[in-house]
């Protein structure tokens, strides 16, 4: 266990997000990014109800998944033109 969290829970964020992300991408459409991640979309679905994602959330205008709070956020300076 490196930083409080193990394996088993990094992999678990990881997949979250991923789906997340892929979930997204296609606006909650679960066929789509079943096709875009390789696996069945039955398997995408139980995969969803065990990382508790609520798929209604991306439908309904989630862009993207929350920031972890450990992760630092980077300010990008833009020049004007």
């Amino acid at each position: 266990m490196v930083g409080g969290i193990t394996y088993s829970e990094a992999v678990r964020d990881f997949k979250k997000r991923f789906i997340l992300e892929v979930l997204a991408h296609h606006k909650g459409n679960q066929c789509k990014a079943a096709r875009e991640l390789g696996m069945h979309r039955n398997t995408l679905s139980r995969t969803i109800t065990e990382l508790e994602i609520d798929p209604t959330q991306i439908r309904n205008g989630l862009k993207r998944p929350p920031r972890s709070p450990k992760r630092p956020v980077v300010e990008v300076k833009r020049s004007v033109r």
